[in-house]
This record gives C-alpha cells, sequence and structure tokens, in this order.
C-alpha cells in the first residue's frame, strides 16, 4: 500500500525561542539545528532574519546538510512596494532556501493590527510571495489565527489561503495562534479549505493552550494537510507548540498512521529521538520532564506491584508500544508499592543477579518499605537504591569514613563595609585510618559541605574529578519548623554523561543533604570499580 507524505517542519528556532525562559545563544542555535537534521526532519526554521544580530549571523551561511533551511518573516508592508521592503530584501538575500511568511488571515487582525483594506493584505500576500518564487526561493505562507478567522469571516479566510496558494506557495499553513481550536473543529475547518487548495499543499500549526495541539495537529492530517509544524519537547509561546517528539512516534508507531503516512524520520533516527529529546535539554539546561510521552524516565515506568509482574510476563500487558523503538527504557519502579517482581526486575536492570527465593530479598524489601515510610523514595533515586540493595544483598566496598562534619553560617560586614553571608564547612574523613581535614567556602551551607566533602579524600581524588552535582531538590514531607526533609540530588559524571540521582531524609535539611551527598560519591567510586579498603 503506498503511503502519503508528510513533511515535518521545525520552528523550535524560532516559535520556540519565545518560551518562557529560553534564549538561544549562536553556539545554541547551530547544535540545535544540527540535532533536527540529524534527526531528519524536513524543514528547519532558523528564526527571523533582520530581527537582531545573532540571527542575522545565523543566517550567514547554510546551517543544514538534508532539511531545508527556511528563514521567516512578514508579507510585505501596506503601503510599500515589494522592492522597497526592507524585510522582503533580508528574506530574500540570506542562505536559506526557503521563506515562511506570516500573514494575517483574520479580518479583525488586518482592520486592528496591520490598519489596512481587506483587499491590500490580500495584495500584500500575493506580491510577497511571487517575489520569493521570482527569487528561487520555496514560499510557504503562515496564515496566522487562521481558525479564528475563519469563524469570524469564513470567506475572508479562504481567500487568504487561495491568494497564497495561486501566487505560488508551496505550503499554505493553517495557524492556531491563540490555541484555542479543538480538534472537532480543526478536522471541519480543515475539511472545508481542502476544497479550494489541495491537501497536499496544506500545513497545520498548532498551539497548546489548551493541550491538544498533538491532537489538533493529528485531526488536520486526518482532513488532509500533508505539512506538520511543531517544535522539540512541545517549547513555545505560553503554554507552547505541537510537540514533535511526540507526533513524530505517533505518526510512525500507531495504526491509522503508520499504515497511511510515511515521514523522513527512519526507524534509527526514531531510537534515538528520546536521546534527541534529553541533548535538546541539556541545551537548554533545563531537568528533562519525566512524564513526556515516549521520551520521558516515567514513559515506561511500572509502580504497582501486580502490574510488574505482568510486565515480566509480557511488557505489552502495560506497554503501547516498545520503549526501545523510541530510544527509551523499561523502568521497574522500587517503592513502597512495590512487591517481589519489581525488585526482581529492577536488580537484573542494575546487573544484580538474586533469585526470586532468596530470603534476603524479603530483607530488601522491608528496608525499602520501612524506610519509603519515613520520607525515602527510592523511584526518584536509583543510586540510592542500588547502593541499599548491593548493601543487603552482598556488599558494597568501604572507602572512607566521614568522622565529623561543621556547617557554618555568618552573616557580617565584609572589609569595605557590605552586608554578606558567608557559608563554611569543615569535613574530617578517615581513609586508611588517616584522618584528613577539609575546609571550604561555598554560595550556601550545603554547597559549602560539597566542596568540602570533596575537596581532599586521599587516594580516591582522581575518580571523583568528573563528578559535578547538577540538580538539588529539597521536599518538606510535613509540616512545622521541625518538620522531616527529603533532598534528592541529582549528579553527573562528565567523562561518561551519565546521571544519577540520591537521596537523604532527615530532620535536619544539612544532614539529609549530606546523607544524599555521601551516595553520589560512593556511588561514582562502586561505577568506577575503585578497590576499597
Amino acid at each position: 500500500m503506498t503511503r502519503d507524505r508528510l513533511y515535518l517542519y521545525d520552528t523550535t528556532l524560532r516559535d520556540g525561542a519565545q518560551t518562557r525562559g529560553v534564549d538561544f545563544s549562536l553556539e545554541d542555535k547551530i547544535l540545535v539545528a544540527r540535532l533536527l537534521d540529524d534527526l531528519g526532519v524536513d524543514y528547519i526554521e532558523g528564526g527571523y532574519p533582520g530581527a537582531n544580530p545573532m540571527d542575522d549571523a545565523f543566517f550567514a551561511a547554510p546551517r543544514t546538510q538534508r532539511a531545508t533551511f527556511s528563514a521567516f518573516g512578514m508579507t510585505k508592508r501596506a503601503g510599500v512596494s515589494v522592492s522597497n521592503d526592507p524585510g522582503i530584501a533580508t528574506l530574500l538575500s540570506n542562505a536559506a532556501t526557503a521563506v515562511c511568511y506570516v500573514a494575517k488571515a483574520w479580518d479583525y487582525h488586518v482592520d486592528v493590527a496591520l490598519k489596512t483594506t481587506l483587499e491590500e493584505n490580500l495584495e500584500g500576500i500575493r506580491l510577497s510571495v511571487e517575489a520569493a518564487v521570482a527569487a528561487g526561493k520555496e514560499a510557504m505562507v503562515d496564515c496566522e489565527h487562521f481558525f479564528d478567522g475563519w469563524k469570524a469571516n469564513r470567506d475572508y479566510a479562504l481567500a487568504c489561503a487561495r491568494t497564497a496558494h495561486a501566487a505560488g506557495a508551496r505550503w499554505v499553513v493553517l495557524c492556531d495562534t491563540n490555541g484555542g481550536t479543538l480538534p472537532d473543529e480543526i478536522e471541519r475547518i480543515v475539511a472545508d479549505v481542502a476544497t479550494v487548495v489541495p491537501g497536499d499543499r496544506l500545513g497545520i500549526h498548532a498551539h497548546d493552550d489548551t493541550g491538544q495541539a498533538v491532537a489538533n495537529s493529528l485531526a488536520a492530517v486526518r482532513a488532509g494537510v500533508r505539512q506538520i509544524q511543531g517544535t522539540l519537547n512541545g517549547i513555545g509561546e505560553r503554554c507552547g507548540n505541537a510537540n514533535l517528539t511526540t507526533l513524530i512516534p505517533t505518526l510512525a508507531l500507531k495504526p491509522g498512521y503508520a499504515d497511511r503516512f510515511e515521514t523522513g524520520i527512519d526507524a534509527v533516527a526514531l531510537a534515538g529521538l528520546t536521546a534527541t529529546s534529553r541533548a535538546f535539554d541539556e541545551i537548554l539546561n533545563r531537568a528533562p520532564d519525566a512524564h513526556a510521552p515516549y521520551v520521558g524516565a516515567s514513559a515506561f515506568a511500572t509502580k504497582a506491584g501486580i502490574h510488574a509482574s505482568a510486565i515480566l510476563k509480557d511488557p505489552k500487558t502495560y506497554e503501547h508500544v516498545t520503549p526501545e523503538s523510541v530510544g527509551n527504557r523499561r523502568r521497574v519502579l522500587v517503592s513502597d508499592q512495590a512487591g517481589k517482581s519489581n525488585l526482581v526486575a529492577e536488580l537484573a536492570r542494575l546487573g544484580i543477579a538474586v533469585d526470586k527465593a532468596d530470603p534476603k530479598l524479603d530483607t530488601l524489601l522491608a528496608r525499602v518499605k520501612e524506610r519509603e515510610a519515613r520520607g525515602f523514595a527510592y523511584e526518584a533515586a536509583d543510586a540510592s537504591f542500588e547502593l541499599l540493595a548491593r548493601r543487603t544483598l552482598s556488599s558494597v566496598p568501604d572507602y572512607f569514613d566521614v568522622t565529623s562534619y561543621r556547617v557554618m553560617v555568618e552573616r557580617r560586614f565584609n572589609a569595605i563595609g557590605d552586608l554578606v553571608t558567608v557559608s563554611e564547612a569543615v569535613v574530617k574523613v578517615s581513609i586508611d585510618g588517616e584522618v584528613r581535614m577539609s575546609v571550604a567556602e561555598g554560595n550556601g551551607p550545603i554547597n559549602a559541605l560539597d566542596q568540602a566533602l570533596r575537596k581532599d579524600i586521599g587516594k580516591y581524588q582522581a575518580e571523583i574529578e568528573s563528578l559535578v552535582l547538577v540538580d538539588y531538590k529539597v521536599r518538606i514531607l510535613d509540616g512545622g519548623t521541625g518538620a522531616v526533609t527529603r533532598v534528592l540530588i541529582e549528579s553527573l559524571d562528565t567523562r561518561t554523561n551519565r546521571r544519577w540521582m540520591t537521596i537523604g531524609v532527615s530532620e535536619n535539611i544539612v544532614d539529609a543533604s549530606f546523607q544524599a551527598l555521601i551516595d553520589s560519591i560512593t556511588y561514582k567510586l562502586v561505577k568506577n570499580g575503585a578497590a576499597g579498603r
């Protein structure tokens, strides 16, 4: 059966750049373009040339090997000819081989935002597209606010789409700019547009303000569109754009789509999707969304014991696709809801062989449940769980002992009269009978303790040089000033790019942090194969 080709248009570097807290550098944009090109998307929208010096530098040379490089900008301004419009000139003179114009398709916006006539807006669409085609560019038009415009004035919205297509636009993209349209409306309106513009010339640009950008994109595909615009990990203005990281595996793996459509993403690239998603989060310097569909750490995680037992018999009992198909992995979580099946599965993943009849397994299960009752959460702290399991079932090498530590926070005036808060920690470590004392200052008490703890651990110092703490989370488990505190620390080995989580629980936040820090260092030494005493 011949499948229809769907084209994926990524706007991470333009629409995604409007995400609150996201600020791409030139190097970031180059790295993201490379990620997208390797993934296999058809179009990469690089940004808005002429808007700022950084985008100008990015558009100075081609940035893609396989994907079509696209520039974004406005159609011709009212009252100015195409040849005299500096924005058009910038779009047509840069290295991008495609131009995506944004054009008003809602008569209300033409009147209020552009302050021009409906006829002149149509003329601007036509002349801008013709100029791009004449310059040898692939022309596209994002019909902004199309669905709201269609509801307000169907004939005019259709006229905008028809004009763009007649002028030579390769793609006429229907934009749900405010993100308020629902899937049944999208499907009905797109089907109507397809009566004046062929579906293989239509695209969809959906925002996630009702949480349905992916569903709206799929609805548009069912109604005939053949281009989908979106972003990596769904970033974008307000609530984000259609998430290509969710759309791509849905199109590739789900019945009704996989058997009808194909994209430029092959099986090898699909199997690297999780790595791509997390690499992008690294560029953004943010923690990956554990609950993201397909690629999140919890996407194939099972907590309940009865579910774990079924998964061990046949993963299809609780998985809609295989985790390997998107480069993710199955996780059977260990928690107070765990049974032996959870433990056996997680231990096997960690490379710890144990017989289900081994009485030590009962001991480990009891310890997990007892510690979780005190506030530990091993489903979120895989490294601390592995250390607990190894200590219970076999052993963990004895590397060093912290005989004492002291943390001080002092608020004082410094030498130039400024009021400052200074944190200092002193740690005494015993290694092979020799006591070493380290002192360090930090940005706060925990940072100071971390610096002092890792300042000198003797013969193991070289083993932890690549250890970096990348995230620190605190949760108060019950109210009051004497509340029990849970600390989760995420660590990174910069040599291997391996990450792990450790946990500590105490009424004292510094002690809880100390537990997690010790586990982090010990886990690193265990994984390095360091010899203990």
